[in-house]
């Protein structure tokens, strides 16, 4: 495999954000839910999500959107599942309920999964921005889409990473019991192996989500003297257990997927742990060249707007909306039986790059970046497929 730039396509022209215009009470009102967590651990990357739809919405508004020869007003109905699959099972019935025209979300795999199936018998179409784990788009839901590339594309693209750019040889993984840090570290160890029949995964561990305390996983993985130790979840565990790797003297690469691979806080997290280049991790989704330019004047814009930096998904979120709300102008109708059928056939081309599903839902051609930090920062290494 080649690890080497893919230059995308520039934007026709430069994204600006505005808020949202005043609604005349004669406007037809669309609902678009979206759910992600709030609350909990990773709460920081589900308001980092709600922004991006926020952005989203804010535009339509502003520069008017008309369906059926009326005039829509745009609203969003944000939900909290605290990253837990019970809660998301009851923030998606509550959105059904609610009678909404689409849902954005969920953030992660272990939420989305099962809300999948509620967004499903109501008929409602659904795009999650980050829900990486195969299943949810190979339950044969035609209400299930996503946009950013699968664990398959992702924890492989690392495990080929692993042996062909760091050579290891003997690799330790483990996972956050959760639906997308098992998948990923599942998907990580088949990349590997495929690359080279000398890999040796040296131990398999597994933690929770909540977790703080690893240093019995860590000493028996020490044990081991891996070249690399995966890991499967999400910043928030990610920093602590990169402390306590180096309190312990282990020197081994770290790697892991999106979930870990945050701009500000898996440095703020990992302090002085996190050494030059000992991380690598990749995010679904990637532009480079002449498309760059567009996707920091956006990142820019919503920093203005927020008076923060983007996270990871905020870009992907809105791209969602924008491709959801692409569909039902095809469709002229925000009914979901109408616009879903152009919704499976759609080509948008958004900040984070060309949108176009296949027959299960899931992104063609979809990209990866792959980055490092140094000196604290996050740089990029290569976009890819």
């Amino acid at each position: 495999m080649q690890f080497k730039t893919i230059k995308m396509i520039p934007l026709a022209a430069a994204l600006t954000f505005a808020f949202a215009g005043t609604a005349s009470a004669d406007d037809t009102v669309v609902k678009i839910g979206h759910v992600g967590p709030l609350s909990g651990p990773s709460a920081q990357l589900g308001k980092d999500n709600e922004n991006g739809a926020r952005v989203a919405i804010d535009e339509l508004n502003t520069k008017g959107v008309t369906l059926g020869g009326k005039k829509v007003k745009f609203e969003l109905l944000a939900e909290d599942d605290g990253g837990d699959p019970k809660q998301g099972t009851a923030a998606a019935q509550k959105l059904v309920d609610a009678k909404v025209n689409g849902v954005i979300g969920h953030l992660n795999s272990g939420t989305t999964i099962p809300a999948s199936k509620i967004y499903h018998d109501a008929g409602i179409p659904q795009i999650s921005p980050s829900a990486t784990n195969p299943k949810y788009t190979q339950q044969g839901y035609e209400t299930a889409f996503r946009v950013c590339a699968n664990d398959g594309q992702l924890g492989g693209t690392l495990g080929r990473y692993a042996v062909q750019v760091n050579k290891a040889k003997k690799v330790a993984v483990i996972d956050d019991a959760t639906a997308y840090g098992q998948g990923v570290a599942a998907e990580f160890t088949k990349g590997a192996k495929s690359k080279s029949a000398g890999v040796e995964i040296v131990a398999t561990e597994h933690t929770t989500d909540k977790a703080t305390d690893f240093n019995a996983i860590l000493t028996k993985i020490k044990a081991t003297n891996p070249d690399v130790i995966f890991f499967g979840g999400m910043d928030s565990v990610a920093g602590p257990m990169l402390r306590q790797m180096k309190s312990l003297g282990i020197n081994a690469k770290f790697m892991g997927g999106d979930g870990i691979c945050t701009e500000e806080q898996l440095p703020k997290l990992a302090g002085d742990a996190l050494g030059d280049g000992q991380v690598v991790c990749a995010e679904a989704g990637g532009v480079e060249d002449a498309g760059k330019k567009a996707v920091e004047d956006w990142k820019a814009a919503y920093k203005k707007k927020f008076g923060i930096d983007v996270q990871i998904y905020a870009p992907y979120v809105y791209d969602a909306v924008m491709t959801m709300v692409q569909a039902m102008k095809e469709a002229n109708s925000a009914e979901p039986a109408k616009y879903l059928p152009f919704l499976a056939k759609i080509k948008h081309h958004g900040v984070t790059g060309d949108i176009e599903f296949d027959a299960h839902g899931d992104m063609k051609n979809g990209t990866m970046t792959l980055y490092t930090y140094k000196g604290g920062k996050r740089e990029v290494i290569a976009v890819t497929h």
